[in-house]
């Protein structure tokens, strides 16, 4: 039996470890960081919580006897997968990354783009009035001073009670969202302008083509740097690339 990690708490991730289940002879662990309070769970045996950086990481490959490991974490997820990298080096366990495709700006898109959240609330400060705020509730205080601003704050939990909250209100939901949903949102509250960072995927996708629909600015935080190393796009390049390493293993 093969034994993969996999780091996840993507819709990729979770999809990978239910098709990994089908398949004789690997055998898949799935590890959630443990951000989300009532997390999606995958099919097949999970773990939940951090590894205490680099070395705890590389004990746990050691101790559980992994002989792969697939990052499928979500792409703003640096620190981990930075973790990843090494750890996998230090034990020699083969690693892959599954990283979904970025947005691509289109004809009729009005983005702003950034490299970072703060740099996103600098370029809303005193030039916008109703924001829609995707970028989960972690990162809240970078606009908790702007207070001209009226926000619409989506995420998956709600923020800690002492936690930094700009103006407006929150809205707790999980996607993947319909193209309608999204639409009706920017109307309702009336927004003019959406902060997101630049997940891919399809999930959340349909608020950028409303968006787009409803010429609605779009401040879009980049993806930072990821370490070298092998990489694919979707899930059927990572079976593809576990189906090989089972062939070297028999």
């Amino acid at each position: 039996m093969i034994r993969v990690l996999i780091l996840g708490g993507t819709g990729d991730a979770a999809e990978l470890a239910a098709r990994v289940d089908t398949i004789q002879g690997l055998e898949a662990i799935t590890s959630l960081a443990g951000r989300t309070r009532k997390p999606s769970v995958p099919l097949g045996d999970l773990r939940v919580g951090g590894f205490g950086g680099v070395a705890g990481l590389a004990s746990y490959l050691r101790v559980m006897e992994i002989d792969l490991l697939i990052d499928a974490t979500h792409p703003f997820a640096t620190q981990i997968s930075c973790n990843a990298a090494d750890a996998a080096t230090e034990v020699r366990v083969p690693r892959l990354m599954l990283i979904r495709p970025p947005w691509q700006k289109v004809s009729g898109d009005r983005w702003i783009e950034v490299d970072s959240v703060e740099a996103a609330a600098a370029s809303v400060a005193n030039q916008v009035q109703r924001v829609f705020l995707t970028v989960g509730r972690q990162e809240l205080a970078a606009f908790a001073h702007l207070e001209k601003i009226w926000f619409l704050m989506r995420m998956i939990d709600p923020p800690n009670d002492d936690a930094l909250v700009p103006p407006g209100m929150i809205l707790c939901d999980r996607g993947p969202f319909t193209l309608n949903n999204e639409r009706q949102i920017l109307i309702h509250h009336n927004i003019d302008t959406i902060v997101s960072k630049n997940s891919g995927g399809d999930a959340t996708k349909p608020k950028i083509i409303a968006a787009r629909e409803l010429d609605v600015k779009v401040v879009m935080v980049n993806r930072p740097a990821i370490p070298p190393g092998e990489q694919v796009t979707d899930v059927d390049g990572a079976l593809a690339w576990l189906f090989d390493k089972l062939h070297n293993y028999c």
